[in-house]
C-alpha cells in the first residue's frame, strides 16, 4: 500500500502505455465487482489486480490525419492558399480536395502574401507558364477541348482550378456520350467558379446538363460571347433567360436540336443582347413565329447572320426578317415547310434586306417564280445566292431573278430539276455584269439541245463554271457555253459521262485569258486529244489537272504535260490508261514542279517507276498509288524512306 499511495504518476505501470485514452472513462473499465474498491488518485492511471486481456486495437495508436478535419476547415485553408501551383498541387491529393477547391470562387481566394512573396510567386507562375503556352490561342485565350469519355465533371474541376492562375479558360468545347460518367451541372459549375473570363462555350450531346448548370455559367461568366448548344434536352428557356440577364456581351448564339428551348429565351436574347450578331436555330419544336419575330424585331440594327433550318414557323417570321432585317447580310433558310409563296413574296418586298449579299435556300416548297423574282428586287446588294431542292421553280422564274439581282456575283444550283437549258443560259445571257461563278449540280431537267443563242452580250464576267452530274448536259450545250463564256478561268464537267472531245474542244479553245483549273473526272469519252490541245494553249496557265476515271487518257497525254506545262502543281490521272513512260516522262521534264500526283488504280504503272518517282519526289508533297498492283511493297517503303517530305498513300 506505500507503493501505491507513494506513485506520483511519472513511472508507467504498463509499458505499452496508457491501456485507456481517458482514465476517468467509467465506460472502459472492466467490472470488478461489488468488494473491490479502487482509488483514484489525482491525474493517476488505474491500477488493476484483476487479470483481463487486452485488445489489439485498444493498443494502436490513432492515426493522426488531415482528412479527419471538416469541409469548412479545409476551406478556410484552402482559400489561403498563396498561388496557382499550390492549388493545383491539393487539388491532386484527392477526389474530395479537388471538389472543395473547385467550389471555391475567384474573388473568395484570400491574397494575404507579402509584396516580395507575390513577387516571387509571380515570377514562378511566368516561368511555369512558359511550358503551356501551346495551349494559348492566337486571340490570347486558354481553349479546352472534352470529347466522349473524357467529358466528366472531375475533368471540369481540374481544368477550372489548373487554369485560374493564368487567368482561367476562355473558350471551352465540351463533346458528350451516352455514358452514364459523363458532364452534368456539377462540373459546369466549377467551370462558372474558377473560370469567370470564359468567352465561349459549346456544349454538344450533353442529356444530364439542365438550367441550373448553364445558369451557374451565366450567373459567373459575365463576358461569354458565343454559345452553342447541342443536343441538350434539359436546357429550357430558363437557362436561355438567365444568359440573357447575365451577359449582355452575347455575339454569337447557335441553338441545335433542343427540345425544351422555345419563344421565352429567344425573346429575351433579343431584349437583353444588344451586341447579337449571329443567331442560328435547327430543329427546335418549340421555337415558332413568336419568338423568331421577337428576336429579329428586337435586334434589327445588330444581327449580321441569320440561320433558320426545320422549324415550325410560317409566312409571318419571313415577313418580319423582310422587315426587321436591316443589317442582315448572311441569310440561311433549310426545310421550313410551313413557308409558301407569300412568305417569300412578302419577305423581298419588305424592302429591309437591303444589305443582304449572301443567300442560301434548301428544300422550301414555297420557292416559287413569283417569290423569286420579288426577292432579287428587295435585295438590291446580293452577292450570293444558293438554291437546293426547290422542285417549284422554273426557267421563267430564274431569268427573272437573273434580271432583278443586278449586283450578283455568284449563282448555284442544285437539284432543281425543273432548270432546264432554256433557264440556264437565259440567266447567263440575263444577269448583270458582276456575275463571276456559276454552278450547277445534279439537275435532271437538263437536256441536250442545239439551241439559237444570241451572242450580241456574251456573258464576259464569268471567270468559273461548274456543271457536275447533269446526265443530260452534252456537247451542243458546251459549245454554246465556249461561245457565250470567254473569259473562263475554272471548269469543272466532273460526272458528265455524255459529253466527248467535240464539246470539250470548243469551250477549251474559246477561253481567252488561259485556263487555271479543269476538272474532268468521270468523263469517260474524253481523249488525249483534249489534253494536247489544252496544254498547247493553256500550258503557261494551267495550275491544276483533274483526269480521274478517264480511261482514254494516256501516256500521251502525260507527254503533252510534260512539254507544255510550266506552272501545273496538281494532277490526277488515277485510273487512267497510263504506264511507266508516261511517269518517265513527267520526271524528265525540269521546268514541271508537280506538287500532288495521283495515279490510284492504274494498273500498267510498276517498281520500273521507282527512278522517276524518287526525282519528282523533290517537289511532291502527295503521292497516291492506292491500287496500283503492279507496285511492291518493296518499292513502297522505299519511297516512304527517301520521301520522307512526301505524304504517301498505298
Amino acid at each position: 500500500m506505500s507503493k501505491l499511495f507513494a506513485f506520483s504518476g511519472n513511472d508507467d505501470f504498463c509499458p505499452g502505455g496508457s491501456i485507456y485514452p481517458n482514465p476517468k472513462e467509467s465506460s472502459l473499465f472492466l467490472s470488478l465487482g461489488s468488494h473491490v474498491d479502487v482509488y483514484f488518485p489525482p491525474r493517476k492511471r488505474s491500477r488493476i489486480s484483476a487479470p483481463f486481456v487486452f485488445s489489439e486495437e485498444r493498443s494502436e495508436k490513432k492515426k493522426v490525419s488531415i482528412e479527419v478535419l471538416p469541409d469548412e476547415c479545409l476551406f478556410e485553408i484552402f482559400r489561403r492558399l498563396p498561388g496557382g501551383q499550390e492549388k493545383s498541387a491539393c487539388a491532386c491529393v484527392s477526389k474530395r480536395w479537388l471538389t472543395l477547391l473547385s467550389n471555391i470562387r475567384r474573388d473568395e481566394f484570400s491574397n494575404r502574401s507579402s509584396k516580395p512573396e507575390a513577387e516571387i510567386l509571380e515570377k514562378k507562375a511566368e516561368v511555369a507558364s512558359e511550358a503551356e503556352d501551346l495551349d494559348v490561342e492566337d486571340d490570347g485565350y486558354l481553349s479546352r477541348s472534352l470529347e466522349g469519355k473524357k467529358a466528366t465533371d472531375i475533368r471540369l474541376a481540374a481544368m477550372a482550378v489548373g487554369t485560374a492562375n493564368r487567368g482561367g479558360l476562355g473558350k471551352l468545347f465540351i463533346r458528350g456520350s451516352k455514358s452514364s460518367r459523363g458532364v452534368t451541372s456539377v462540373g459546369l459549375g466549377a467551370i462558372a467558379r474558377g473560370c469567370p473570363s470564359l468567352k465561349v462555350l459549346s456544349l454538344w450531346n450533353l442529356s444530364s446538363v439542365g438550367d441550373d448548370g448553364l445558369s451557374e455559367i451565366a450567373s459567373g461568366c459575365h463576358q461569354l460571347e458565343k454559345l452553342d448548344l447541342c443536343q441538350c434536352p434539359a436546357i429550357t428557356d430558363k437557362a436561355l433567360i438567365a444568359v440573357a440577364k447575365n451577359c449582355p456581351s452575347l455575339t454569337d448564339l447557335t441553338i441545335e436540336s433542343c427540345s425544351s428551348i422555345g419563344n421565352e429565351g429567344l425573346q429575351a436574347i433579343g431584349q437583353c443582347c444588344p451586341n447579337l450578331k449571329s443567331i442560328s436555330i435547327k430543329d427546335c419544336p418549340l421555337v415558332g413565329d413568336q419568338g423568331i419575330a421577337s428576336l429579329l424585331s428586337s435586334a434589327s440594327y445588330s444581327l449580321v447572320k441569320v440561320k433558320l433550318q426545320r422549324l415550325n414557323i410560317t409566312d409571318v417570321s419571313l415577313a418580319v426578317i423582310g422587315h426587321y432585317g436591316k443589317a442582315v447580310t448572311d441569310l440561311t433558310l433549310t426545310a421550313l415547310s410551313n413557308v409558301g409563296e407569300r412568305g417569300f413574296w412578302v419577305m423581298g418586298g419588305g424592302h429591309g434586306l437591303q444589305k443582304l449579299k449572301s443567300l442560301t435556300i434548301t428544300s422550301c416548297g414555297g420557292v416559287t417564280d413569283l417569290g423569286l423574282e420579288a426577292v432579287g428586287k428587295g435585295c438590291p446588294n446580293l452577292k450570293q445566292f444558293c438554291l437546293r431542292k426547290c422542285s417549284f421553280l422554273s426557267d421563267n422564274g430564274l431569268i427573272s431573278f437573273a434580271k432583278a439581282a443586278v449586283s450578283l456575283e455568284s449563282l448555284q444550283l442544285e437539284e432543281c430539276h425543273r432548270i432546264t437549258q432554256f433557264g440556264f443560259f437565259g440567266s447567263l445571257l440575263n444577269c448583270g455584269a458582276k456575275l463571276k461563278a456559276v454552278s450547277l449540280v445534279s439537275c435532271l431537267g437538263m437536256k441536250d439541245l442545239n439551241l439559237a443563242v444570241p451572242l450580241l452580250a456574251p456573258c464576259k464576267s464569268l471567270i468559273s463554271l461548274s456543271i457536275r452530274n447533269c446526265p443530260g448536259f452534252g456537247d451542243a450545250s458546251l459549245a454554246v457555253l465556249g461561245k457565250l463564256c470567254p473569259q473562263l478561268q475554272h471548269v469543272d464537267l466532273s460526272g458528265l459521262q455524255g459529253i466527248t472531245d467535240a464539246g470539250v474542244l470548243p469551250l477549251v479553245e474559246s477561253s481567252e485569258t488561259g485556263l487555271a483549273k479543269v476538272n474532268l473526272s468521270g468523263c469517260v469519252n474524253v481523249t488525249d486529244e483534249v489534253v494536247s490541245t489544252m496544254t498547247d494553249l493553256h500550258g503557261w496557265t494551267l495550275e491544276m489537272l483533274n483526269l480521274d476515271g478517264c480511261r482514254q487518257i494516256s501516256d500521251a497525254s502525260l507527254v503533252a504535260i510534260a512539254n507544255n506545262c510550266l506552272l501545273l502543281s496538281d494532277l490526277d490521272v488515277s485510273k487512267c490508261a497510263v504506264t511507266d513512260f508516261g511517269i518517265s516522262s513527267l520526271a524528265q521534264a525540269s521546268h514541271l514542279n508537280l506538287q500532288i500526283l495521283s495515279v490510284s488504280g492504274c494498273p500498267l504503272i510498276s517498281d520500273k517507276s521507282l527512278n522517276a518517282l524518287r526525282k519528282m519526289g523533290q517537289t511532291l508533297l502527295g503521292l497516291n498509288l492506292q491500287n496500283c498492283n503492279a507496285i511492291s511493297s518493296c518499292t513502297i517503303d522505299i519511297l516512304v524512306e527517301q520521301l520522307w517530305r512526301c505524304d504517301i498513300l498505298s
